[in-house]
Order: C-alpha cells, then sequence, then structure tokens
C-alpha cells in the first residue's frame, strides 16, 4: 500500500513510499482510510520533538488522525465490523493514518458520527479528545467558571471554545480581529484581537487557560489566572507528569528540569502549570460522537489536500495558515 512514512527524524524526513499492507491482532480493527487529518503534532514527531519518550522506531507511518471503513475484525473483537464507519486517533507507537490502510485497536476507535461526512470526521478526534480531557479530566471545569482559550480560531482552539461553552463556562478567546464573528458564532464570550491588545492588560480572574502557542505567550497566560488556577499547555514544557502518562518515570527528573522555571512562575503567582498530553480513547470518542450529531459540537476546516498532497498540506499547517483543520482525502 502507499504510505508516508518517517524515514528519519527532521524536517525532510518524510517521504511517499510503498509498504506492506498491516497485519491485525486479535483486538484489532483493519480500516481502509477515507480521510485523515494533519496536526501540529505530526510535525512535531516527524521532527523527533518526543522521541526520548515516544520510541518510534523508523521508518513508520506518520497520522494522528482518521476516518474510514472497517475491512477486517480480530478474532476478539465483537463490537465492530466490516463495513462499519469509523473514526479515531490511535494510540501513541500504533499511529499512521497517512496510507490506505491502518490497523488500530479496536478501545481507540468509535463509530464516525452521523451527522459527518469522512473529511469532517477525521478532522476531529484528536482536537475533541484533547478538549474533553483538557476540559473535563484534568481541569474539571464546572459553570460559572471562567476560561481563557488561546488561538481560538484555529483546529485545537475552536473545539474548546465550543465544549468550554456547552459546559457552562465563560468563555474568553484570543484570535485575529478577521476571526471575531467567527469564534463568537462557536460560542465565545470575549475575543481579545491579538494584533490591536495584550491580553494580560483586559482579562483578570481566571480559572483555566488553554494554551496551545508556549513560549513567552504560557508565560504572560499565568498572570491572568485567579489564585489555583490552572494553566494546561499542550505544546509544552513537558512536566514529570507526562513521563508517567508514557511510562517513562526514569526521565522523571529530567522533564521536571525542562519544565522548572514555568513552574515557579506558577507558585510565585500562587497559580498552577500542566502539560498536556493526550490519549487515545474510543470510549469518549463515542460520547462526543453524539455531541456532533447533536449539533453542540461542530468541525472547523480549513481545506483538504488529496492523499498524494500530504507533503503540502503538512506544510500548509507548518507555515501557520490554517484557519481550522486541515484533511486529507484518498478520493
Amino acid at each position: 500500500m502507499k504510505a508516508f512514512i518517517v524515514e528519519h527524524y527532521g524536517t525532510n524526513g518524510l517521504r511517499a513510499t510503498h509498504v506492506p499492507d498491516p497485519t491485525i491482532g486479535p483486538r484489532d480493527v483493519l480500516v481502509r482510510v477515507s480521510a485523515a487529518s494533519v496536526n501540529p503534532l505530526d510535525k512535531m514527531i516527524r521532527d523527533g520533538d518526543f522521541r526520548l519518550l515516544l520510541k518510534y522506531k523508523t521508518p513508520f507511518v506518520l497520522g494522528h488522525d482518521v476516518a474510514g471503513i472497517v475491512t477486517r475484525v480480530g478474532a476478539d473483537v465483537r463490537d465492530y465490523k466490516v463495513g462499519d464507519e469509523v473514526y479515531a486517533r490511535p494510540r501513541d507507537l500504533r499511529i499512521g493514518a497517512f496510507a490506505e490502510y491502518i490497523a488500530i485497536d479496536h478501545a481507540d476507535i468509535a463509530l464516525k458520527p452521523n451527522a459527518l461526512s469522512m473529511e469532517e470526521s477525521a478532522a476531529v478526534p484528536l482536537v475533541a479528545l484533547a478538549a474533553w480531557q483538557s476540559l473535563v479530566n484534568l481541569a474539571r471545569v464546572k459553570p460559572g467558571q471562567k476560561v481563557l482559550v488561546h488561538a481560538g480560531a484555529g483546529g485545537l482552539g475552536s473545539t474548546v471554545v465550543q465544549l468550554a461553552r456547552h459546559l457552562g463556562t465563560y468563555v474568553a478567546t484570543t484570535a485575529h480581529g478577521n476571526d471575531e464573528e467567527k469564534v463568537r458564532g462557536l460560542g465565545a464570550n470575549e475575543v481579545i484581537d491579538y494584533t490591536k491588545a495584550n491580553f494580560v492588560e483586559l482579562l483578570s480572574g481566571y480559572d483555566v487557560v488553554i494554551d496551545s502557542l508556549g513560549g513567552d505567550n504560557l508565560a504572560k497566560s499565568l498572570s491572568v489566572l485567579k489564585p489555583g488556577g490552572l494553566a494546561i499547555s499542550v505544546v509544552g514544557p513537558p512536566d514529570a507528569a507526562f513521563a508517567e502518562q508514557v511510562g517513562r518515570s526514569l526521565l522523571k527528573p529530567v522533564l521536571a528540569l525542562m519544565s522548572r522555571k514555568v513552574r515557579a512562575r506558577a507558585r510565585k503567582l500562587g497559580v498552577r502549570y500542566s502539560f498536556f498530553f493526550m490519549r487515545a480513547d474510543g470510549a469518549q470518542l463515542k460520547a462526543l460522537a453524539a455531541l456532533y450529531d447533536a449539533g453542540i459540537l461542530r468541525p472547523v476546516l480549513d481545506r483538504t489536500f488529496s492523499f498524494d498532497e500530504t507533503l503540502d498540506a503538512m506544510a500548509y499547517v507548518e507555515q501557520g495558515r490554517a484557519k481550522g483543520k486541515i484533511v486529507v482525502t484518498m478520493g
């Protein structure tokens, strides 16, 4: 089958080639890929940003989001059958959506939302799971709390805005002024045009900040939290808890050192910091599918590329041009 593999770590390490069709184990389903979406995480994995923690052995097929049709099921699989239309964010070390077929553990998949096309379904697993796990599982937000979502017009931010509003919170977001109407339509109560204003000067007393930009933006975000508030970053720096999550506890001291500055600043301000890295979860995808079918959540797509244009799709995301998710279709 044709696939895009990471031949070696680095910006030029991804290429198209032919690889053997995947084999399936007793817990797996084989999915014929209809569409996949591109995430910033694909760039980070390709470049080797997490190679000390996630031991991918090159060459490996890239791609974290997929929607497609089940073509085979393992001997122990009872909840899916050939012909089912499913979507998934396969678990770490078993990714590979940029291919014609992918084998996925049945615990990582769910029937795709009926209301969404294959392309739309491929756009949502990673960002929907990240939104749910950061807001519900990690932050445990409650109605009436205040949540700041950075980059609310982007693929992740647009999903977090919608879910945070559904959970009954007051939602502020940073976005370009051109996107204000868009993010208000997604549920944002307050929009800060980052080209004209500094959010630190306008916001205060927030319970949670979801940061997808990192660096100075993360440092500034700590100051808008109320005492005890929580800043969650999906771009780092990683903390010791992440080493536990990926089963690399021996690296806890290293990651604690990497995140020491932001954690020290958080302590000084009386707030908390957590690095967040989402995990595969088919049961949560099933619950999220119901929210998409009910119209509570909706996908935000920028544009689609053909499968042969996967490298162009990656470049488009890396250039920061995307206003929503970028999807690769098999045609």
